[in-house]
Formats: C-alpha cells, sequence, structure tokens
C-alpha cells in the first residue's frame, strides 16, 4: 500500500471515529463523504449477558472485512433497538474493532391480566406483543394498552381504562400485570339521517349494520359503535341508493356523539340522494380482435328505461367478461363509461372490451377471519398463486362468499406485488354468528290435534371449516321425529357438497292407524353456473303401517305384508336442479327460486315409481319506500307406477301446512272412507301470494314484519287399494285459505307465526289454523 492510500484511510478511520452523544446516549457517527468508507477486522460486544453477544451481531448490517459507512452504523442502532431486548445502544471504533455496548432490558417472567371478564385471558393473550421470556419493554406495552382498549371498544366498552403494575423477581426479570376497569357498555341511543327525502330514516337504519340499543341487543350486538363499522355502514348506503337509481348520492358526513351522562352514543348521517336515473341507450365496444362486440349485446343486464342499478351494471361486466375470457382472452378488461343526461335523467352505458396489462397473482392475502379457517376463504377462488389475474373471477369469488352466509362484510382489494407484473389479492372480512337454535310447530284440530312442536340447533360454518350440521327433534300427542344433517360444501377438495340425513318418524295421528319411518339419504351437489346447481340424491327408507285390517283390501299384498309386520322399503334415486336469484337469504327483495325434481324407486325395495315434481317462487319489491315486498309461488308434482301395479300409500304425495297453510299435516286430499285415514295422492298443485311490510309503530330496524297471504291448490287422485269402497276425496276439489303473519328475524334465526283460515275445504279435511317455526321460503 503506497503513502496516499495509508493515509486515505487514516482519515477515514478518524472521521468515522468523530461523533456526538446525542441526548439518549446513541453514539452517532459523521462519515466524511458518501464515498469515503471503512472497514473493521472484528466486532465486540459489551453487556450482552442474557442475550448473547451473536444475537447482536446478527442483527448488525456491518461485517468484518466490508466497507461500512454512517448509513449502515443508523441501520445497525435501529435494529438492535427494535429487538426490543435492549434500553441503550452504542456504537464506536477502536483500533480495527467495532465496539457495540449495550444496556439490556428487563425479561418478562410473566404475564397476566386482572380485572377482565368481558374478554377471556386467551383472546387478551393473543393480542399483545409482551410475553414471558420476551423484553420488558416500554414502547411496546403502550402499543399492548392500545390494543387492548381497541378490542374492548370493538364490544362497545369504550371507556375502558388499562394501567399496568411490575413486580422485579430477581435475575433482571419482572412480572407484569395488565390492569382493567372494563367500565360500562356504551350504547347506541338514536340513528339520525338529515338529507333523505325518498326514503325514511326507518328504512335506510335497515340498511346499515348498526342498530339502535333495545331489549335484545345484549344478544345481537349490533348496537356496538366503532369507527370501521360506521364506514362499512356509509357504504352500506351508497351501494343501497346506487341500486335504486341514485347515481349522484353522496355521504356527506357521519359522526358519532357521546353523551357521558348515558354512555350512549348518537349516529347522523348527513346524506344528499341526488337525482333518480333511468338507463339510457346502452353500446359495447371492443378493440380486442376476434371478440365482436355484437355478440355481447345481449348479455347487458342494464336495459334502457329501466331504473339505473350499480347492480346491473356490475353483473353486465361480469357476464361480458366471463364470456370474452372463455373465448381465450383472460386479460381482456371491461370497462364501462357512463354518460349522465341531467334534464332527461338518464345514464347511457358504453362497455369497452379492451386488451388489459398481462398480470399475474403473486399471493391471496385473508385478514379478518377469528373463525372461519384461511382455506374455508381461498377455495372460493377460482385462481391461486401464478394464476394469470382477472378481475371477473375476483368479482365471482366475492359474491361466492358473500353468498355463504359466514361473514358481515366481504371486501377485495388488489395492490402492487415484488414486480410491475405481480398482484396481490386482499381479503378483509368480518365473521358472524353462524349457529341458530329453533323452534317450530303449530296446532292442529281433529280427533287427533293439538300442539306440535321441534326445536333444532342448526350451524352452518361448524368448526369454521364451513361444514353444515343439523340437528332436530320434535313431536305431539302423537308424533314423534328425530333427524341430524350434515354436509360438506367441498368433497374431495372439489366444489361438490356432499352430505347425508339420518331421519326417524313415529305417527299415531288416527285411530286404527300408526305410522313409522326411518332411513337415511346420501346427496351431493354441484354448481352448473352462477345460479343453477344439481343435485343427485339416493334415498332409503323403511315404513311400518299398523291398521285395521278391515280397511284394507286382504288381496293386495304390500298391504297384507306391511300389517304383518314386515317393513315396506322405498330405494330411491332423485336428481334436482335448482335455480336461485335470490338477493338475500335471510330476508329476499327481488329474484327467483325454483327448483325441479325428478325421483326414480324400484332400485330394490318394494315401491316402484316415478315421480316428478317442481317449486317457484317470485320476490319482488313493491314499494322502496314503504318496504312493501311481493312474492308469488307455485309448486306441483305428479307420481306414476312403474310395474302396473297399484301404488302404495307412502308412494302417493301427501299435502298439509307446509303447502296449504289452514290445513294439518295429511290433512287434506283422498282418505278412506271409515275411518278418515290419508292416502295421499297422485296429483297435486299449490298456488301462494304474499306481502310483507314493516310492522307500524315498530322500529323498522328491530327486524319485525307483518304479512298477508292468500294459498290454495289441491291433492287429488288415488292409486291406493281401499277394502270395499273407492276412497273419498279423490276427485279434484280446490281448497284456499288466507292469513296473517308475524315474521321476526331474531338473534336465534328467522322466526314465523302464520294464522290461517280454511275458506274453501272438504268436510273429512282437518285443520291447522295455527303455525310457527322458522321462516323458510316454501
Amino acid at each position: 500500500m503506497n503513502g496516499s492510500s495509508r493515509f486515505r484511510n487514516a482519515v477515514s478511520v478518524l472521521a468515522i471515529t468523530a461523533s456526538v452523544l446525542t441526548s439518549t446516549g446513541t453514539m452517532v457517527f459523521v462519515a466524511p463523504t458518501s464515498a469515503e468508507a471503512a472497514v473493521i477486522r472484528n466486532v465486540v460486544v459489551r453487556g450482552a449477558d442474557r442475550t448473547g453477544p451473536d444475537a447482536v451481531r446478527a442483527a448488525l448490517t456491518i461485517a468484518p472485512g466490508k466497507n461500512f459507512t454512517n448509513a449502515d452504523i443508523d441501520a445497525s442502532i435501529k435494529k438492535l433497538y427494535a429487538t426490543g431486548f435492549f434500553s441503550d445502544v452504542r456504537i464506536s471504533v477502536s483500533g480495527g474493532s467495532l465496539v457495540v455496548t449495550v444496556n439490556e432490558n428487563q425479561l418478562l417472567n410473566q404475564v397476566v391480566f386482572n380485572g377482565n371478564r368481558k374478554i377471556k385471558d386467551d383472546k387478551l393473550s393473543g393480542m399483545v406483543r409482551s410475553r414471558a421470556l420476551g423484553p420488558y419493554s416500554q414502547a411496546s406495552i403502550e402499543a399492548d394498552i392500545q390494543a387492548i382498549k381497541k378490542a374492548y371498544a370493538d364490544i362497545g366498552r369504550s371507556d375502558v381504562e388499562v394501567t399496568t403494575q411490575t413486580a422485579p423477581v430477581g435475575q433482571g426479570r419482572v412480572n407484569l400485570a395488565f390492569v382493567i376497569n372494563e367500565g360500562d357498555r356504551t350504547k347506541i341511543a338514536d340513528i339520525n339521517f338529515t338529507g333523505n327525502t325518498h326514503y325514511g330514516a326507518g328504512r335506510l337504519r335497515s340498511v346499515i349494520l348498526t342498530k339502535e340499543s333495545g331489549i335484545l341487543s345484549f344478544l345481537t350486538r349490533k348496537d356496538i359503535y366503532n369507527e370501521d363499522k360506521l364506514r362499512a355502514d356509509e357504504e352500506a348506503l351508497r351501494q343501497f341508493y346506487y341500486n335504486h337509481g341514485f347515481a349522484d348520492f353522496r355521504v356527506i358526513s357521519s359522526n358519532a356523539v357521546l353523551d357521558p351522562a348515558t354512555n350512549k352514543y348518537t349516529i347522523t348521517f348527513d346524506v344528499d340522494e341526488g337525482e333518480r336515473y333511468n338507463f339510457g341507450p346502452i353500446n359495447v365496444e371492443s378493440t380486442v380482435d376476434g371478440v365482436n362486440a355484437e355478440d355481447l349485446r345481449g348479455l347487458t343486464e342494464s336495459a334502457e328505461g329501466k331504473t339505473y342499478r350499480a347492480k346491473d351494471v356490475q353483473d353486465s361486466i361480469s357476464k361480458i367478461s366471463e364470456r370474452v375470457a372463455a373465448a381465450g382472452y383472460p386479460f381482456a378488461r371491461v370497462t364501462p363509461r357512463g354518460n349522465r343526461d341531467t334534464v332527461s335523467k338518464t345514464i347511457s352505458v358504453d362497455y369497452l372490451v379492451d386488451q388489459g396489462e398481462r398480470a399475474y397473482v403473486e399471493r391471496i392475502e385473508i385478514r379478518g377471519n377469528t373463525n372461519t379457517r384461511d382455506y374455508v376463504v381461498r377455495r372460493e377462488f377460482d385462481l391461486s398463486e401464478g394464476d394469470a389475474f382477472n378481475q371477473q373471477e375476483i368479482a365471482e369469488a366475492k359474491r361466492r362468499l358473500e353468498r355463504l352466509g359466514y361473514f358481515q362484510s366481504v371486501n377485495i382489494t388488489t395492490q402492487q406485488g415484488s414486480a410491475p407484473d405481480r398482484v396481490v389479492i386482499i381479503v378483509d372480512v368480518v365473521d358472524q354468528s353462524t349457529g341458530s337454535f329453533g323452534i317450530g310447530g303449530g296446532y292442529a284440530t281433529g280427533y287427533d290435534g293439538g300442539f306440535i312442536v321441534e326445536a333444532s340447533v342448526e350451524e352452518k360454518n361448524f368448526l369454521g371449516r364451513g361444514q353444515y350440521i343439523r340437528v332436530a327433534a320434535g313431536g305431539g300427542a302423537s308424533t314423534r321425529n328425530y333427524s341430524l344433517s350434515f354436509t360438506e360444501p367441498y368433497f374431495l377438495g372439489y366444489r361438490l357438497a356432499a352430505g347425508f340425513d339420518l331421519f326417524k318418524t313415529e305417527n299415531d295421528y288416527y285411530d286404527n292407524y300408526s305410522y313409522g319411518e326411518q332411513g337415511f339419504s346420501l346427496r351431493v351437489a354441484a354448481p352448473i353456473t352462477n345460479d343453477i346447481s344439481s343435485q343427485f340424491k339416493y334415498t332409503y327408507r323403511e315404513m311400518r303401517y299398523e291398521a285395521d285390517d278391515e280397511d284394507i283390501d286382504d288381496l293386495s299384498r304390500p298391504y297384507q305384508r306391511i300389517v304383518n309386520g314386515s317393513p315396506w322399503v322405498t330405494s330411491s334415486v332423485a336428481n334436482t336442479i335448482t335455480f336461485n336469484t335470490l338477493d338475500s337469504t335471510v330476508l329476499p327483495r327481488e329474484g327467483v327460486f325454483a327448483s325441479l325434481t325428478n325421483e326414480v324407486a324400484g332400485l330394490g325395495g318394494d315401491s316402484y315409481f316415478h315421480k316428478i315434481s317442481a317449486k317457484a317462487r317470485n320476490y319482488y319489491t313493491l314499494s322502496d319506500e314503504m318496504d312493501l315486498i311481493g312474492s308469488v309461488a307455485g309448486t306441483a308434482g305428479h307420481v306414476t307406477s312403474l310395474n302396473g301395479g297399484n301404488l302404495h300409500v307412502f308412494d302417493q304425495f301427501m299435502l298439509g301446512s307446509g303447502d296449504i297453510r289452514g290445513f294439518a299435516s295429511q290433512g287434506l286430499g283422498p282418505r278412506a272412507y271409515k275411518n278418515d285415514d290419508p292416502l295421499g295422492g297422485t296429483t297435486y298443485f299449490t298456488a301462494s301470494a304474499e306481502v310483507t311490510f314493516p310492522l307500524p309503530g315498530v322500529p323498522q330496524d328491530s327486524g319485525f314484519r307483518g304479512g298477508f297471504f292468500m294459498d290454495a291448490g289441491s291433492l287429488w287422485g288415488n292409486d291406493v287399494k281401499v277394502k270395499n269402497s273407492d276412497a273419498q276425496g279423490s276427485a279434484f276439489a280446490l281448497r284456499a285459505s288466507a292469513g296473517a303473519s308475524l315474521i321476526w328475524a331474531s338473534p336465534f334465526g328467522p322466526l314465523r307465526v302464520d294464522y290461517a283460515i280454511p275458506f274453501m275445504k272438504e268436510d273429512f279435511d282437518e285443520q291447522q289454523r295455527l303455525k310457527f317455526g322458522i321462516s323458510s321460503s316454501f
């Protein structure tokens, strides 16, 4: 080394070792210039008695034999402080050595929580960074206090107080206690709206997630205020207005004011509804070679003259994207361009199809799922890491996640990945309760009338695995029934919903008639499109029939066999095609639910028949302002023998309170003359019309609704042999009833009470005017 080089190195070392002591005691080094650097031979660590010299050296960005600058020293100091193990860090250069002197923080011997009742220790432990055998760091403790306060704010206890206590235990260790004063639960006194003219406050309160405090708020927990929930409510209001024609809607402000005297919030949304628009001219353009815009026009849901809905625009984008992707253009992008005409109050929409930038999925990141497993969310995506990024598939995954019913909210965003053509998909979800306890039943008139009750426990997201399980039991004076159902929605890793049902029923409804059945079903269902699915089901059923032999034709071998004690076995396979466009499974306001079922019996057993049945219900909103929801429904079915013989009473259709309200189970249709035993029928149809509305004087967000309905239908035809005479009621005879309903979206699940009065019936029909239980579509 020449003299000039030795001189430059000496100057570099002297310059770097010149330092000033900061107020914290940390050594800050000043390099002569950014171009100058120094080299050390070794690293000397002092003061790291518990942590160990190797752990300190591992945190440094400086290594022997390599050039380093002042920036490297700054980075090393920050990394050492970031470990949380040190209260002071000093770095200096002595000769050819880098000397690192540290003062160690005390270690935490034990971390406990005192005063907490509403949030258990295990949940709090998962929120804080302070851990046994970890460093005692004041910065970490302050962050832990804020995390605990946020957790309590999320359950409505914003005035929680959190302090800490410490107790030294020797050898540089200390016990840490978080002392929690949970305080009272904050409530929501009022939710107000200003600027709204088209919709009343009650209607808007039913749209948002936050609810006013009531007598059942301790169960629903919907009266908890927090900032994130308020932002979600703003978005819910926007979507509601956007889907009802108000494309210019804005939330001007939203604020919550706490009254310390009552510990209650008053929340106010100030909104600007704007004008209501209809769709103007709709057009599709394409800049992608091979994609004909004219072929895509028929896919648009938005139609000229129809009330503007953002959902129709999104559905149009989805259908066009799906068609273009299927044609071999996975990176094609569909962009809507709206043109408002404030004079005619219309919005014309042009859908532009162009070749988007190529991008690939780097990873899918799932956040916020405290109960649902990650894979349950991930499997709803038809793309994975490394696949071509497709916005349409992201939108479809979001819809599938929302339809599961596991989450309060689902939000999917994207961010730049590690390269320009890499995309990170962020999935933010909020879990909600998926379990319910139901009670159903009614009161039937007639010889064997009385109360009938059924209780059930249902879980739609069992153990966070997305599995469905239901257990039910019930009965009355002369009936008992039990059932167990289980469904795995992704059987063998495919989008196949496979499950089974076990059931047992015992009935002694009638004087000389007793009936019991038991068996099981195996089923598997698969989606065909987003709205259409297909299910195959195998059912094995054993039935026992006890009756006075005077009622049965002695020449009818099947009856003779059953009366003598042998079970009647039905082994059948069925296929059901389902079409579902409902906007909600709890309170549908629009959409269609329809199904068609074909069942064939004869795979062994004693029954040989073919059954075809169908049902459909259409929901529509009669009045947005009054929240009136109308629906019409119809069902029909027919059964024929496959072996040329007679059908059995078990093979024919039975109707009751679930089909035409006001009539008991098996309460209408053909019957035996002598003792009115139900025989069922070969053909049936039902029709129903209903309107539901918020109860006057009851807060709309309480979940209570009233309803009026009218049901009609008939069950006729008989292919069962009865001794000495034909069955009564075999000819077509129309039945009809009308009544009122009380519906409640309760914390336990949707509950419903129906009271119906039959005004068209036969003398031998059995009535059941009162019915209560879980609300259902049919």
